[in-house]
Parts: C-alpha cells; sequence; structure tokens
C-alpha cells in the first residue's frame, strides 16, 4: 500500500511504499532521502498515488521507527530549539537585517537548516563560521519568503480561524487581484490580504464557481431585448443566483437566471461606450495605490529657447487668440506708426507746407470712405 508521510508539521506530504499492513495514522517510520535517513509521520494510510507521480518513482520506507529512533528524535528537537535561542543572539549582536523563523535538524545531526526572512541580501559569513565552530556540523542558512513564514508559524485571519496555509495548505498558488474583482470584493488591501501581508489564499477557493456562475451571466451594463421590453442589466448576485434589471422608468426588478433565460429575446445594439476594466495584473498584489495625477505643463513651450522674434507667435498661439492681446498689439503698432510720420511731417514742414498736404490728403481718403459706406 502506498502511505503518505510528513517530516515537518507544516511541510508537505511524500508518498512511499510500504509493506507493512499496520501502520496507522500518526506512527513514525524512518526513510531514505536525497540527504540520508530521516524519520517522518505517516499522514495518509492506504492511499492512492498522485497524477503527477509514476510507480516506479516511489521509494519504499526502511521499517518502522524504534524506540531509540524516537529518543533521537527528540533529542534532535531539543538541539533545534537550544540552536534557534543561540543563533537569534548572535544574529542580534552582529546586527544582521534578517529574521529567524525555524532550525531544522536532519535525522543523524550531519546538517542544520536556519530558515529566514530579510529584505534584502545579508551578507551572514560571520554569522555561519561561527554556528559551524559550534555545533561542529554542515550550517546552511535559507532565506524564505513570507508565505512560508506565515506558514511555518501560523497566525489568526480575518475571518477568525487559524491561517489555512498553517492547517492544511501546503502548496502556494499565484493569487491575482481579478479574483477579487470577479468576487465583487472592496479593494482595500486591509481586506484581501493575509496576516503575511500577501492576497488571501482563500480567493482561489471559490475561484471556479464564481467562473461558472458569470458563464451563465448577461454582461453587467448592456441592455438586451426581453419579453417584458428593453431592459439593462445593473448588477448580479452570486449568494441569490439572481440579477437586477432596469426596467422602464428606472424601476428595479431582481429575477433569477432561471427567469432571464426565458426572457430573453436579443442583444440591443447601444451607441455607449463601456469603458474598459482595468488590468488586473497592472494592479499591485500587495498595495493599491491611489492616482495622484498628472502634470498637465507642455515640456516643448517650456523647455525651448528661441529668439524674441520667434517667440512672439507661440506666444500668441497659447493665449488662445485672446482679443485684448490682439488689441494691444494695434495700438502699440499705432502708436509706433504715429511716432514715426510724426518725425517725418516735423521734418518735411520745415521744407514748407508738407504737413498741410499730406492732412488734406488724408481728409479727402476719409470722404470716399463715408461715399462707399452710405453707398
Amino acid at each position: 500500500m502506498y502511505i503518505g508521510v510528513k517530516f515537518r508539521e507544516q511541510g508537505q506530504i511524500y508518498y512511499f511504499l510500504s509493506e507493512q499492513e499496520d501502520l496507522t495514522s500518526g506512527d513514525h517510520v524512518i526513510v531514505s532521502t536525497e540527504e540520508g535517513q530521516g524519520i517522518g509521520r505517516v499522514a495518509l494510510t492506504d492511499t492512492e498515488l498522485p497524477e503527477s507521480l509514476y510507480p516506479e518513482e516511489v521509494k519504499g520506507i526502511d521499517r518502522k521507527a524504534t524506540d531509540d529512533d524516537l529518543a533521537r528524535m527528540r533529542e534532535n528537537e531539543e538541539l533545534a530549539r537550544n540552536s534557534f535561542t543561540y543563533c537569534r543572539e548572535q544574529i542580534k549582536q552582529m546586527g544582521l537585517d534578517m529574521k529567524l523563523v525555524d532550525v531544522e535538524v536532519r535525522f543523524d545531526q550531519s546538517k542544520l537548516v536556519f530558515y529566514f526572512t530579510a529584505p534584502s541580501r545579508v551578507d551572514f559569513r560571520d554569522l555561519v563560521k561561527d554556528l559551524v565552530n559550534q555545533y561542529r556540523a554542515r550550517i546552511e542558512l535559507r532565506q524564505i519568503g513570507v508565505r512560508h513564514e506565515a506558514q511555518i508559524l501560523g497566525g489568526i485571519g480575518n475571518c477568525g480561524r487559524i491561517c489555512c496555509c498553517h492547517q492544511f495548505l501546503r502548496e502556494f498558488v499565484p493569487v491575482t487581484i481579478k479574483m477579487a474583482k470577479e468576487q465583487q470584493l472592496f479593494l482595500n488591501p486591509s481586506k484581501i490580504s493575509g496576516v503575511c501581508g500577501r492576497l488571501l489564499c482563500c480567493l482561489n477557493f471559490e475561484k471556479k464557481a464564481y467562473a461558472d456562475f458569470f458563464s451563465r451571466c448577461p454582461k453587467i451594463g448592456r441592455k438586451y431585448q426581453t419579453s417584458i421590453g428593453e431592459v439593462k442589466v445593473l448588477r448580479a448576485n452570486f449568494f441569490r443566483d439572481t440579477l437586477v434589471l432596469d426596467a422602464a422608468e428606472g424601476e428595479e426588478r431582481e429575477i433569477n437566471l432561471l427567469e432571464w433565460s426565458e426572457l430573453f429575446t436579443g442583444e440591443v445594439e447601444s451607441e455607449e461606450v463601456e469603458c474598459p476594466p482595468a488590468d488586473p495584473e497592472s494592479v499591485p498584489t500587495e498595495i493599491l495605490v491611489e492616482d495622484q495625477g498628472t502634470d498637465n505643463s507642455d515640456p516643448e513651450v517650456e523647455g525651448s529657447e528661441q529668439s524674441p522674434g520667434e517667440q512672439q507667435p507661440q506666444k500668441e498661439k497659447n493665449s488662445g487668440g485672446s482679443g485684448q492681446r490682439k488689441k494691444g498689439r494695434r495700438s502699440r503698432g499705432k502708436r509706433r506708426g504715429g511716432s514715426r510720420s510724426g518725425g517725418k511731417n516735423k521734418g518735411k514742414s520745415k521744407g514748407g507746407g508738407t504737413g498741410k498736404a499730406a492732412s488734406e490728403g488724408k481728409n479727402g481718403a476719409q470722404g470716399k470712405q463715408q461715399k462707399k459706406s452710405g453707398r
């Protein structure tokens, strides 16, 4: 028969072939692994192999654990607790930016594995030398993620129960923000995140149920032609398996999906443009950042270098064609023209009678314009 063995309380289950039929759940067995002999606890008995394993790949157990093997296991547990305390003190003295999570001792005490978390890379070479001199064994420092830390330490989730990863979940699957949107949850990091600070693993438990529900529902916000007239789908309720419709004159009506299949006759072509949903991959899985706005200034206008003659048309364009600015330019032009003509007239008046002739010509031109306007 095949049995499932766990080497750690929160570890994965490994399958072995056993010829002993007296094994029960909770017994300890000695098995051969890639790193030597190990002792594990029987978690499953007389079970079937997963589809990913073949019978040829499954190894057999060596024997059932004896009293001496159980005594060695308790000794290893005591050594793990002492080494955990010693290593944590050394980390504090050396000022290393790391957090020790757990210590694992191999069955033959040939190797000690220290699990820790850290925000970045840590230079722990001096720490390893100190641990080797202290325990005279191979030392391995293994950095783990925050999810594995929560799996080892455990905790109480928002639902009031023990964390799923600590209780029964052994393998982590990707969890995206799209799952929270499909389940119509508020995108509040404190509500949809676990004790580890990542998205809740339980969002993946109901993924298939919500996918099946929305596959049977019409699209939210679309208008459809039904036997009772044109309606618009406002909301969908997963728990009640119903839809909320907007009938004529803003009247809301709630029906179940079976009634909807009987009322539906076709989709109405609407000119309304729906806003495309946000890409769930672009939203961070740990923290949702609000939009802080963008700068509307034109960098080309601010950073360009032009001569005074070239800057004048640009300013007129940016002014948006305001009448005040154009009027001011005309007045400046008249003043400039008047000053120039005044200078010429002054110079020509010395020659005798030139200023008078100019004024008469001007009055004649004004008279012609009045005649044209009268026509």
